[in-house]
């Protein structure tokens, strides 16, 4: 009997130290280190919209909360994806295992943020999505470590959709790359022309490496559509609008649409080139005051304005800190918890939140670009055409294909 007695107190002693470790890593910084991850293109066809750009508003945002989180210091570690998922799930998954990183940042590619949101998942560690535009992000591939923050392909289509549908663009045609962000990008434009009563006359996809885009313009010319939409990215995305200036496209009577264009992107192409773009944008360097003396200095840095992915990795880093903060823990549940609790009041968002499917709704809004008479100097690119309500510039909660939203 004494025997029995003793055994029990000793398990009883093993359960009680297990439960305060338990409680001591759950309290406080694991590891005595938050370590942030920019998973990023460094020098591919996205780099522009990401690479150095991410790596340096990241960076701002560690120095500009002190360095220190709950007394421990922040860690900021980068790696170039190229483009691959393969490349970029190993470098998440030896960041998570052995590097023991907290939190990936920007993640440009959507097929690497779906890949790397479902590790951090796996691994329970938070991932943050800015330069990826895949709506199936907050829908059917959502996560409970996940967060899309700047913009998505849905708000695109709602913007940029819409506005070309009221100016009479009722016929499309898609030239579309062929990877998880174009395929996302053509079939939510493609929900919003049809809902305003529109119609879709076909479409091209191109390999998103591609140089050559002459035979999938040759088919957007030849279906007499009255707008061109371009649903793709980055360096093939500028190289497509410069060959269907060169192709008559326009002087044909078709109008294109930049369904993801960046202010990089309008850099490349000249005002000459670029005047009269539609497009759809969750931030401008130009709107206001603050975008202003943010942009300022990030223009020190980078001598570039900052685009939305820059300003979105920016602003969701020092969100993720301040939750940190308000938690008392870097453990990815009570920091994903904080998240959605708190509201985004910065010089990217007003009274911006994150919905249980991962999607920080904000505003967006629909630019034009000005003739070159219009422009007053250098990066002075856009009009503002029109503003859309967070409410409506994303797919609401009842339309949602997440598994995490809760139905009725």
């Amino acid at each position: 009997m004494v025997c029995v007695r003793r055994t029990v107190l000793a398990v009883s002693l093993a359960t009680v130290v297990a439960i305060g470790s338990f409680a001591a890593l759950a309290d406080g910084i694991s590891d005595n280190v938050v370590k942030i991850g920019v998973l990023t293109d460094m020098s591919g066809q996205f780099s522009h919209e990401s690479g150095e750009g991410a790596v340096t508003a990241v960076r701002m945002a560690i120095e500009d909360f002190g360095g220190k989180v709950l007394g421990k210091p922040i860690e900021l570690v980068v790696a170039d994806h190229q483009n691959k998922p393969d490349i970029a799930s190993g470098i998440a998954r030896k960041w998570f295992d052995v590097d023991k990183v907290d939190m990936i940042a920007n993640l440009i590619n959507s097929s690497i943020a779906l890949s790397v949101s479902q590790l951090a998942k796996e691994k329970d560690r938070v991932a943050i999505i800015n330069g990826s535009g895949a709506s199936r992000l907050t829908g059917d591939a959502c996560t409970p470590n996940s967060i899309h923050y700047a913009y998505d392909t849905y708000s695109l289509a709602k913007g940029t959709g819409t506005a070309m549908m009221k100016a009479g663009g009722t016929s499309w045609y898609f030239l579309t790359a062929d990877y998880a962000f174009g395929h996302a990008l053509e079939a939510d434009t493609t929900a919003v022309v049809k809902s305003l009563g529109g119609e879709v006359l076909g479409s091209s996809r191109y390999p998103v490496e591609t140089s050559d885009q002459s035979s999938f313009l040759l088919q957007a010319q030849a279906s007499k559509a009255k707008v061109v939409g371009l649903a793709g990215s980055g360096t093939v995305f500028v190289n497509a609008v410069k060959a269907a200036q060169e192709f008559g496209i326009t002087k044909g009577g078709q109008t294109l649409a930049g369904l993801l264009v960046w202010i990089t992107d309008i850099k490349s192409l000249g005002l000459e080139v670029a005047q009269g773009l539609v497009l759809t944008n969750a931030f401008y360097w130009d709107r206001d005051d603050e975008t202003r003396a943010w942009s300022k200095r990030f223009f020190e840095q980078m001598k570039r304005p900052p685009h939305m992915g820059d300003a979105g990795d920016y602003s969701s880093t020092m969100h993720y800190l301040k939750a940190i903060e308000a938690a008392g823990t870097d453990d990815a549940k009570a920091v994903m918890a904080k998240m959605r609790e708190m509201p985004i009041n910065d010089f990217f968002a007003k009274n911006g939140h994150i919905r249980e499917d991962g999607r920080m709704v904000h505003d967006m809004y629909v630019y034009e670009v000005k003739k070159p008479s219009e422009s007053k100097g250098e990066w002075d690119y856009y009009k503002l055409r029109a503003v859309i309500p967070g409410d409506e510039a994303f797919r609401s909660l009842k339309d949602s294909a997440c598994p995490l939203v809760k139905k009725g």
